[in-house]
């Protein structure tokens, strides 16, 4: 079995799909399509995360090989991925992980219940108004985590649409297997607008601080950071805080959508969405791989991994693992325990793991409950690729 992570049986089917590949070549595997050791089993996964020590993180070395003779733009765009935790390894990532922890604690996420309330609150008046079929993905999913990570960094909400597509074009950059392939114009331009921005507000919040999460950041250790990397730093948090989380409820939504049955439960169940949250981020999470390089030579799960092979961590197939999970191709909203691996594991752990839980426990809730009706018009098929899948547009009648 020749294993390809982004083919769509493994995307449309992973519990199957990776439950024939550990059969086929054990938990873990060489793959020549990807030219990389790929981890299948929750225990090798979860294991790659913790072991800082033997594979790294940091895809530094990979972005600025792809900057080699490019536009001074493109350069400063991977200038500014410098100061990006998860492309990091410590003391680097201890250095820049410390002044925002205290920001994401659960006692400190849940201090923000009331502001993301109504923000979802706006949003699901906003499709009342639309009065017809809506875009579910493009009304609610998309806007509002960037509404909430706007407002939790104290920056301007109404220029959600312009952040969001410098988002969306630094992403080409940030989630390519082959940065060097990448095209010069977007990325650049993207990171040239998202120093304006982010520049004009740091300066603010340097004259008058405003208590907010960049304010925090800039009045930080993180604030000796140059520039660029400042810049950076709040990029990440701009990124992180609405682009996975966007992912996250449109997929829980198209598959909400397909099954009515799995509404119902939901409305008549309340007190379930605490368990439900964990379930829809381990069958639907944006992440489905994350890589790594191997440090130092080393021997794992019985084969040897030399220093500078590629090792990708599959975490759809970590997810679906039957060995942690009981009937792991079916969604069970009470599953408990639930240690799903969407958002990492150890020192690598997502830093906005607690928000993007609250976010998406208080949207789905609202919307179920202001609607007893959503009603599918058009759901797109699941589609995606090695590193993460998504499905847009997800149109419903709302009743």
């Amino acid at each position: 079995m020749e294993l390809d992570l982004g083919c769509e049986e493994a995307i449309r089917d992973p519990a199957g799909y990776f439950a024939r590949a550990r059969e086929a070549g054990g938990d873990l595997q060489w793959s020549e399509r990807h030219r990389a050791w790929v981890a299948l089993s929750h225990a090798g996964v979860s294991d790659g995360f913790r072991d800082s020590e033997r594979l790294s993180s940091d895809r530094m070395g990979t972005f600025e090989r792809a900057a080699r003779g490019r536009s001074e733009a493109f350069q400063r765009a991977v200038e500014m991925l410098h100061a990006w935790l998860n492309f990091r390894d410590p003391p680097a990532h201890t250095r820049l992980r410390e002044p925002l922890a205290r920001a994401f604690t659960p006692r400190a996420v849940s201090g923000l219940e009331g502001r993301i309330a109504r923000i979802v609150e706006e949003r699901l008046d906003a499709l009342a108004r639309i009065g017809g079929p809506v875009d579910l993905s493009a009304e609610f999913a998309r806007p509002l985590p960037a509404l909430v990570i706007a407002a939790i960094l104290g920056v301007d909400g109404e220029e959600r649409e312009r952040f969001q597509e410098w988002s969306d074009d630094l992403a080409r950059l940030v989630f390519s297997l082959e940065p060097r392939r990448v095209e010069d114009g977007p990325v650049g331009e993207a990171a040239e607008a998202f120093m304006g921005f982010f520049a004009r507000h740091i300066e603010r919040e340097r004259r008058e601080p405003t208590g907010s999460l960049l304010s925090l950041v800039v009045h930080s250790p993180a604030g000796k950071l140059s520039p660029v990397e400042l810049v950076g730093l709040c990029t990440l948090l701009l990124f992180g805080g609405h682009e996975t989380t966007t992912t996250l409820l449109i997929n829980t939504l198209a598959t909400l959508l397909e099954r009515p049955d799995l509404q119902a439960w939901l409305r008549a169940n309340p007190g379930a969405w605490d368990t439900a949250v964990e379930e829809f981020m381990r069958v639907g999470g944006p992440a489905r791989t994350m890589p790594r390089k191997v440090k130092v030579t080393h021997e794992r799960d019985g084969r040897l991994l030399r220093a500078g092979e590629n090792v990708f961590l599959c975490i759809a197939a970590a997810n679906h693992d039957p060995e942690v999970f009981a009937h792991p191709g079916e969604i069970d909203p009470l599953r408990d325990p639930n240690p799903q691996l969407g958002f990492g594991w150890g020192l690598h752990v997502c830093l906005g793991a607690n928000l993007a839980r609250l976010e998406a426990r208080l949207a789905l809730r609202m919307l179920l409950e202001r609607f007893p009706r959503v009603e599918p018009v058009a759901v797109p098929p699941i589609r995606g690729g090695v590193m993460g899948f998504g499905r847009r547009p997800v149109v419903a009648r709302l009743g």
